[in-house]
């Protein structure tokens, strides 16, 4: 028991962690779908445990098979292996998001396969030595996984520093500490191999991930963030007669917008996991500045006037000022600066004619102009007070011509190129709303 109380201590530690992870989840998600950290939490348990078999037996040779312990030793080098892997893929998912594609895949997969074909191949010639504190084994099999550690932590950070200024700051930081502390670890076992100090680590990242990322209880307060926030925008919205159907299909084109750019590689640096989940929820707060327009105007059927106009135009100013005085107190910085930009600029145009401050081209921020074609888009599809809905056709026809005038010819692209797709959400999300109006 003395060489494995290490083990032990942190498997009891995971254990907890599974215990309250799935507990919360029954509670919370209507859905109980396998996760990346799912993956994460079982793969730790089972190298914990590996690592405190092979503890024992490397300590105790002379009562334990021989076969059997390098058959320990084996899994319990490719369970390590396996969770370092899942951390990496874990990584890119909160980031950029796992490539699809096999070319960029396979580059990802490459120091994983070589690892576990060398750890498999060489572990007849593993040797186990006697140190003062433990006995421990080495050679090829260890020197290869730690190794493949070493370059998926040393890719995680290179991820993580790349992508820095879009990743929320309390995430980023999190994420920092626990790949140093998980980096530091690894790199005392490399030095002290008779440390044993392994589980260290994995307890580590898994524990920091929980607490920071994948609390489920957290969550849920977070959704029930997002609802209130589209609630309010929904109460904004119907103050011109609408139904909320425009707030609804806006933030759906939004989202397909920034997966479309992200996927093609367009903007893929500032396009992160958090930065494009800030922008939806930022997406519905666009029009936010109309609660300062009298109905009157909001609500007129014919034509506006010059001065009419004028004071319409002044929502994405006002929309600009609500934001920083409702959600300027917040903690997440990074949202508040999104849903400001949204608010503000997504009446500016490519060209610079646009309003408030005739911005042109890359000054306008990539949230607004992503929402910018989605404004225009829903606006002159859908029926108004004022006119009947355009078709379709007319409607891409209006965003293909305003391609590097009035909107970023990238992501105007982007959205003609995802007709299909957005065609699709036009029609699903009117025909709930119509089910809706009609019950």
């Amino acid at each position: 028991m003395e060489n494995i109380k290490l083990q032990l201590g942190c498997l009891v530690i995971i254990c907890y962690v599974v215990f309250v992870y799935l507990r919360e989840r029954y509670r919370f998600e209507q859905k109980k779908k396998v996760t990346l950290y799912g993956g994460l939490l079982g793969t730790a348990m089972l190298t914990i445990a590996l690592d405190g078999v092979t503890a024992y037996t490397v300590n105790h040779l002379e009562t334990v098979n021989e076969v059997c312990n390098m058959i320990m030793h084996m899994l319990f080098l490719l369970g390590l292996d396996c969770f370092i892997f899942l951390l990496f893929l874990y990584m890119m998912f909160q980031t950029t998001g796992v490539p699809k594609q096999k070319k960029k895949l396979l580059p990802v997969v490459t120091p994983f396969a070589i690892s576990v074909f060398f750890v498999v191949t060489n572990m007849p010639s593993l040797e186990y030595r006697e140190g003062t504190l433990s006995n421990y084994s080495m050679g090829i099999s260890a020197y290869t996984c730690f190794i493949m550690v070493g370059i998926y932590m040393l890719l995680s950070f290179a991820i993580l520093f790349r992508r820095w200024k879009y990743i929320e700051s309390h995430k980023r930081w999190s994420v920092f500490t626990y790949l140093f502390l998980m980096g530091c670890v690894t790199v005392f076992q490399m030095l002290q191999p008779e440390s044993l100090v392994s589980s260290i680590g994995v307890t580590v990242i898994v524990l920091g991930i929980y607490l920071n990322q994948e609390n489920p209880t957290v969550k849920e307060l977070n959704r029930y963030h997002e609802e209130m926030i589209t609630g309010f925008a929904t109460l904004v919205e119907n103050k011109d007669g609408s139904t909320g159907g425009h707030i609804k299909r806006t933030t759906a084109y939004v989202k397909l917008l920034a997966e479309e750019l992200r996927r093609s590689g367009n903007f893929s640096e500032i396009l992160t996991k958090d930065y494009v989940e800030n922008l939806c929820l930022a997406a519905p707060m666009h029009d936010v500045g109309k609660i300062s327009v009298p109905d009157m105007i909001l609500q007129k059927p014919g034509r506006l006037t010059e001065g009419e106009f004028e004071v319409i135009k002044q929502h994405a100013e006002q929309g600009g000022k609500i934001i920083q005085e409702t959600f300027g107190h917040l903690e997440d910085k990074e949202y508040t600066k999104t849903a400001y930009e949204v608010a503000r600029y997504h009446h500016e145009k490519w060209n610079g004619r646009g309003y408030p401050e005739g911005l042109s081209g890359e000054e306008i921020p990539l949230c607004a102009r992503i929402m910018a074609v989605a404004d225009v888009f829903d606006a002159v599809s859908e029926k108004r007070c004022y006119r009947e809905a355009m078709p379709l056709d007319a409607c891409f026809e209006i965003i293909r011509k305003g391609s590097g005038t009035d909107f970023d010819p990238m992501v105007a692209q982007a959205f003609l190129a995802a007709r299909d797709k957005v065609e699709k959400i036009h029609n699903e999300i009117n025909h709930v709303i119509e089910k809706k109006s009609a019950a």
